[in-house]
């Protein structure tokens, strides 16, 4: 059984540390490309995987560094068969990618782990489509389905749990949830908003967690909310609301930008890694539960070292 799968030590409220925007990091800062935003395209030779491994050590460092726990979360965000396809990755192929992307995990887990800095391995999955503007929506029924053999090959890993990250719309959150829980793994839900606070398909952050938990009894371990500045839905959240106390994590975007502006881009908007971390310690006031910290798009190690620094 892996290490923290029946007990995940985030759920006790110290705080943990995860990475940054790890696509966003490996193309601007490192020059490398990575098709379709595919981080596990790496993993297919000898160089990507010693990049990745790289980008690990730098954030498990800073855990170690400071005394808290890491969530060290898998390359495997567009891992699934449709993203395989596109890449022109068997699914066979991808599967074996998958456990190559916890294995590298393993490795750094015993390198750096220790009495202080606990290290949870988290299988991510990602949306079946865009992460920003679905077209396509599947019903709970398809999700389930369609996530069902990543969620199987984590459950036969080390990995302690499954995030799901960048869910757009509850149906999906809700399939993805139940794939993960008939998989027996721990199951953690990210859902992206907009600059309105909404997901893209319009729904309230209220609803979609109210939503999930219903159709799902309360199937989650948490939620978080990733791919979003904190200025986008800060306003959406009130202390106290039995939903905002299902929230413990955040991985936010270093930019302001819309989701739409994000994707036109041709340069990095990196912001102001000292006020984003100071956005993070208002935010505690409102998210009582909240204890794990990492960041998204155009954040690197400096946003989430100054992030930390601002919330212990």
């Amino acid at each position: 059984m892996p290490t923290y799968r029946r007990n995940l030590p985030q759920l006790s409220g110290d705080l943990f540390l995860t990475d940054g925007g790890i696509e966003t990091t490996l193309i601007f800062h490192e020059g490398l490309t990575l098709p379709f935003f595919a981080a596990v395209n790496l993993l297919k030779d000898d160089a990507g995987t010693a990049a990745l491994r790289k980008y690990f050590r730098t954030y498990a460092a800073i855990a170690k560094r400071y005394g808290i726990g890491c969530i060290l979360e898998s390359a495997t965000w567009r891992a699934s068969s449709d993203w395989a396809a596109k890449l022109g990755i068997s699914t066979a192929a991808m599967i074996e990618l998958n456990r190559k992307a916890i294995a590298l995990l393993e490795e750094i887990r015993a390198e750096s782990e220790d009495e202080r800095t606990r290290m949870v391995i988290s299988g991510c999955i990602g949306p079946r489509g865009d992460g920003y503007n679905p077209q396509v929506l599947m019903s709970e029924a398809e999700a389930e389905r369609y996530h069902a053999t990543q969620a199987q090959t984590f459950r036969d890993t080390e990995a302690d749990m499954v995030t799901a990250i960048t869910m757009t719309y509850p149906a999906e959150a809700i399939g993805l949830t139940r794939a993960a829980r008939a998989a027996d793994m721990p199951v953690v839900i990210a859902f992206t908003v907009e600059t309105d606070g909404r997901l893209p398909g319009g729904q309230t952050l209220r609803e979609a967690v109210e939503q999930v938990d219903a159709a799902t009894a309360q199937g989650p371990a948490y939620y978080m909310i990733n791919c979003a500045h904190p200025t986008h839905f800060a306003g959406s959240l009130t202390a106290g609301e039995p939903w905002v106390d299902r929230i413990r994590g955040l991985r936010t975007n270093a930019s302001k930008k819309s989701h739409k502006e994000l994707d036109e881009a041709t340069e990095l908007d990196a912001g102001d890694p000292v006020q984003l971390g100071r956005e993070h310690r208002e935010l505690k006031g409102t998210l009582r539960k909240l204890n794990v910290l990492g960041g998204c798009c155009g954040t690197d190690h400096r946003h989430v070292e100054e992030i930390c620094r601002a919330c212990l």
